[in-house]
């Protein structure tokens, strides 16, 4: 019986240096795993921070080339209303004459 205890002994010490072993080895994983994690976040991060960066440009682009558009526009239409003014400036002044009234028309109100 004395054999049963001792082997019984050695096999729960065994066990337990296992156990030891076992969880220093999953400690070494955790930090592994959390420096990859740690990593990775640090690259989304950076990546998003690069395409949010590349979004902001274009939208500057964009925004750039609509600012021209309608400068183009608006000098466009001033140039035809020259035209017409010149071309017809009777007509041009009755116009302005009823947008006028309308205005104050509005205003009263």
């Amino acid at each position: 019986m004395a054999t049963s205890s001792t082997k019984s002994a050695r096999d729960s010490e065994q066990a337990a240096e296992d156990l030891a072993t076992d969880i220093e080895q999953l400690k070494v994983d955790i930090a592994k795993l959390a420096r990859q994690l740690q990593e990775t976040g640090e690259h989304s991060y950076g990546a998003a921070r690069r395409v949010a960066g590349e979004g902001v440009d274009q939208l500057r682009a964009q925004g750039e080339v609509a600012l021209e558009t309608l400068r183009s526009s608006a000098n466009d239409l001033e140039r035809q209303i020259t035209e017409t003014v010149r071309e017809k400036p009777v007509t041009a002044l009755a116009i302005a004459a009823g947008v006028g009234f309308l205005f104050a028309l509005l205003a009263r109100r």
